[in-house]
């Protein structure tokens, strides 16, 4: 999952939210620029980094810890924040068995939020062609949810999103939404508007179920029905 946001729009309250459902039982590593998140589960490593001290010296960065964090038997890998080439090492820790990692991006829209994941990954210096790149995001994010902050203030999940395989052309993936905030106008200078599904059903849902994940089968039942709709 990729949290998606400009400057705060609480990306990292929306990471600390969600993170209340990691089961107990799964081992968590976090790593951050600076200490913010605060998991609750009892098998959480923390790793921070540390810049250079004033002789240049003793940098540990976000990339180095990424890479250590493998060596660490996580279940989940949680990165406070991708500024950097450390997105080709998070990409890579997604698709080699560690499902359910997530971070956090800044970017305006879910499609913004993948050419900069697909930039970060350049930073890195590989020397990657640009269809090998997509095809690695493609592959290791599921989920995109998108913050906005509203010209009142409020903030709000804009949209949440998912990346799936075109049917149509092998090879090829899409960005839809599955939920999305409908603005509805202004009225005593408050933004108006209600989360409104787009009558797209993720493919992993199925696959959760199966994991043991509890679902209920009528709003599922009623999902499907929207799909033809």
């Amino acid at each position: 999952m990729i949290i998606s946001g400009g400057t705060g729009t609480g990306k990292t309250t929306l990471l600390n939210a969600v993170s209340s459902f990691i089961p107990e039982h799964e081992r968590l590593i976090t790593i951050e620029d600076s200490a913010e998140l605060q998991l609750q589960q009892l098998h959480t490593v923390r790793l921070e980094a540390r810049p250079k001290s004033s002789e240049g010296s003793g940098e540990i960065s976000i990339r180095r810890l990424v890479v250590n964090a493998l060596r660490m038997r996580p279940d989940r890998i949680i990165v406070g924040e991708c500024r950097s080439g450390e997105a080709l090492d998070m990409l890579q820790a997604m698709n080699t068995g560690h499902e359910g990692s997530m971070s956090t991006v800044h970017a305006n829209s879910e499609k913004d939020a993948v050419s900069r994941l697909e930039t970060m990954v350049l930073m890195s210096g590989a020397d990657l062609p640009p269809q090998a790149i997509l095809s690695q995001i493609f592959s290791a994010v599921n989920v995109i949810v998108q913050l906005t902050r509203y010209f009142d203030g409020t903030r709000k999940i804009s949209s949440i999103s998912v990346i799936e395989q075109n049917e149509q052309e092998d090879g090829k993936y899409e960005i839809k939404r599955v939920f999305e905030f409908k603005l509805a106008g202004i009225k005593n200078s408050k933004q108006l508007g209600d989360f409104r599904p787009c009558g797209v059903i993720p493919s992993f849902i199925k696959t959760a179920a199966m994991r043991g994940v509890d679902i209920d089968e009528k709003i599922f039942a009623d999902s499907q029905n929207l799909q033809t709709i």
